[in-house]
C-alpha cells in the first residue's frame, strides 16, 4: 500500500463527515444542479436516485422510547466508495453508481478506463461546480484501484461491467483484513436490473440510532425505578 493511497484515503473519510452532515436536501440540491449538464437519460437517473433516496432513507423516523427521551433512527453513508466501470459501460450506468454513492452521504473514488465514454476528472470537475466540495469525489487512475480495493478502510465498490470481472474484485475484497466490504455489481449495463431498482441506494446506507435525553438529571432515572414493578 503507497503512502500516497493512504492520504488519498485518509483525506476522503475527513471530507466524508461533513458530507455525510449536509442532508439529503442539500446533497439532492447539488446532484440536481449537476443533472442539469448531463444527457436526457443520464439526468434522469439523477433524479430517479435522488427520488428515492429521500422515499427510502431521507427520513428520520421517531422511535417509541422511555418517558423523556427521544429515539431516532435514520440511516447515514458508510463511508468511502470506490466507484468503477469497464469501458463499454453506458454513461446511464455510471451516472446512476455516482448519484446513489453521493446522495446517500458517501464520498467516492472515480476509476474509469482511459476509453470510458466518461472522464473521471471532467466528473470532478462538473460536480464541484455544481457545488459538491472539493475531496468529496477523486478521480484516481486504474493502476491505483487494486490498491484501493484492498485498503481496509475502503465501505465498498460499486461496479458495472462483466460478471467474471466483478468475481474477481469480490474475491478481493472477501481477501482483506478487518471489516467486510460492499460490493454493488451491475453486469446489464443496458437494461439496469441493479441500478434500476427503486432500493438500489439502499446498498450505500448504515442505520443509526440517537437518543436525546430531555429531562433534568436524575429524572429518567426515577421514572424508570417507578416502571419497574418492584414497590
Amino acid at each position: 500500500m503507497t503512502t500516497n493511497i493512504q492520504t488519498m484515503v485518509d483525506s476522503s473519510l475527513s471530507t466524508w463527515e461533513s458530507w455525510n452532515g449536509l442532508g439529503y436536501s442539500e446533497r439532492t440540491a447539488i446532484l440536481t444542479q449537476w443533472a442539469s449538464q448531463l444527457e436526457a437519460n443520464a439526468k434522469l437517473m439523477v433524479e430517479f436516485q435522488c427520488r428515492n433516496a429521500l422515499e427510502h432513507v431521507g427520513e428520520t423516523l421517531l422511535m417509541p422510547g422511555p418517558t423523556g427521551e427521544t429515539n431516532e433512527l435514520y440511516s447515514a453513508g458508510r463511508g468511502a466508495f470506490v466507484v468503477t466501470a469497464d469501458a463499454d459501460a453506458t454513461v446511464t450506468a455510471i451516472v446512476g453508481q455516482i448519484t446513489a454513492v453521493l446522495v446517500t452521504g458517501n464520498t467516492l473514488f472515480i476509476c474509469l478506463p482511459a476509453d470510458s465514454a466518461l472522464s473521471g476528472k471532467a466528473l470532478v470537475s462538473q460536480l464541484e461546480k455544481a457545488g459538491c466540495p472539493h475531496g468529496v469525489i477523486v478521480a484516481v487512475d486504474c493502476d491505483q484501484l487494486a490498491d484501493l480495493v484492498s485498503h481496509t478502510a475502503i465501505a465498498g465498490v460499486a461496479y458495472a461491467g462483466e460478471l467474471s470481472t466483478s468475481q474477481a474484485m469480490a474475491r478481493q475484497l472477501a481477501a482483506r483484513d478487518g471489516l467486510l466490504a460492499q460490493l454493488v455489481t451491475e453486469t446489464d449495463c443496458e437494461l439496469l436490473p441493479v441500478i434500476g431498482s427503486p432500493t438500489y441506494i439502499l446498498r450505500f446506507v448504515t442505520e443509526r440510532t440517537r437518543t436525546i435525553n430531555i429531562t433534568a438529571v436524575g429524572g429518567n432515572a426515577t421514572l424508570l425505578e417507578l416502571g419497574s414493578g418492584e414497590h
